[in-house]
């Protein structure tokens, strides 16, 4: 068999990755409980809080909360979805209701006033300004005073609605617990599943860019489906956790002004391990405890108006600041690569490495295949790929300084 690298007009891209800020914030700084659950920012840029204990808001200075004591306060204190309205409404989804920030003062719905299922995971806005509510059973929307309920009567999956994203079109665009990807066009409803590429039915986050593709984030990675609603990748392997676990469950997905994908992954599994992820177009970059992150356990993501990234652990908060990725090309001779087709050997000449590093070999679904890593003594590096399909297959090579990825 033979394994073909994919190495376009052998152009080579390098990503430096500008040092990073980590800024943490806990209940010693004002955050009213470390257990965060979900995280939205304002059109002035003030952070909002949902947590175990109520609701947080961070002017960047200042802290704000609000609990069930305020009067009128909160339907619960154990905040499980808070989104910012365009009219500056701040909304708060618990297992008790849904309540509504105005002037100072908190308004509750329930059932009692046509909420589908006191039990709130998401909260959306749609174009005409209708609101629109992700329950363990189903969606209800709220639209002025007037609500209207769907779940498994209407064709909904079991597993309740955990997002919700609209589409350029005006569909909605939502993930279910259990049952893949739900899309509504107002008055029908389809569905995207395994069947259809989803590496997994179990939807968590879901994304749609500026070319109509949707990044959806499962318990098991992110499928990526192009603008006719086709299967187009799979990202897997995104944050390097320890063997045997290989798995990415995406526990948050959200997409920057620059469309950078920022992907938060959680597993507890073997061992307590997540992070962030960022995918650039060309490769994702990991943002570890080791980094500054204030914990592993990712539950949540915001982008603010200056693309700096909120993140809600169960331990605190961490801002992620200047963290931009700048490309730009380099000649082949950053490092060669040969026999190119190969059927048993390939052998990668570090030309212009003098730090220790990884080389990674992946599948075009984005899977790795093959690693190996080197140190600042290595010359060359060589991969038995006698094992693997033919196919196209995609090398990165990173050191501690630089990612370089063949494309």
């Amino acid at each position: 068999m033979k394994v073909q690298l994919l190495i376009a007009a052998t152009t080579l891209m390098i990503s430096n990755v500008f040092a990073q800020t980590f800024t943490n914030y806990t209940t010693s700084d004002g955050l009213l409980d470390n257990n965060v659950n979900c995280v939205d920012v304002d059109a002035s840029g003030n952070v909002w809080f949902g947590t175990q204990g109520g609701v947080s808001m961070f002017t960047g200075s200042i802290w704000n909360n609000y609990t069930t004591s305020n009067s009128p306060g909160l339907a619960d204190n154990m905040i499980q979805a808070i989104y910012v309205a365009e009219n500056g409404n701040i909304w708060a989804g618990t297992d008790f209701g849904v309540s509504y920030l105005s002037g100072g003062l908190w308004t509750t719905y329930t059932t009692a006033d046509g909420l589908g299922n006191n039990q709130v995971k998401c909260i959306a806005e749609d174009a005409n300004g209708d609101l629109w509510f992700g329950t363990n059973t189903g969606v209800s929307k709220l639209s002025g005073s007037s609500w209207t309920s769907y779940g498994t009567g209407d064709g909904l999956p079991f597993g309740g609605v955990t997002t919700i994203t609209e589409h350029s079109n005006g569909d909605l665009w939502m993930g279910s617990g259990l049952g893949g990807v739900i899309i509504f066009d107002g008055t029908n409803f389809s569905f995207l599943t395994t069947n259809d590429g989803l590496i997994d039915d179990r939807i968590r986050g879901l994304v749609i860019d500026d070319q109509n593709h949707k990044w959806v984030g499962t318990s098991e990675g992110i499928t990526v489906m192009n603008e006719n609603d086709a299967f187009s990748a799979h990202h897997t392997t995104i944050f390097t956790l320890p063997q045997p676990d290989t798995l990415n469950p995406i526990e948050d997905i959200k997409i920057d002004s620059q469309g950078n994908i920022w992907a938060g992954v959680y597993v507890d599994y073997l061992v307590t391990e997540g992070g962030v992820c960022a995918y650039d177009g060309n490769q994702w970059i990991e943002y570890h405890v080791a980094d500054g992150l204030v914990g592993p356990v990712v539950r949540a993501l915001a982008i603010d108006a200056n693309d700096d990234v909120w993140v809600a652990t169960s331990t605190g908060v961490s801002h992620i600041s200047d963290h931009m990725v700048s490309l730009k090309e380099l000649t082949s001779e950053t490092f060669n690569v040969y026999p190119n087709p190969a059927k048993d050997v390939i052998t990668i000449d570090l030309v212009q490495f003098d730090e220790s590093g990884v080389v990674e070999l992946y599948s075009m679904a984005m899977q790795k295949v093959k690693f190996k890593a080197f140190t600042s003594d290595n010359s060359t590096v060589t991969l038995n790929i006698n094992d693997l399909d033919a196919g196209v297959y995609m090398l990165k090579v990173n050191d501690q300084a630089r990612k370089v990825v063949l494309q």
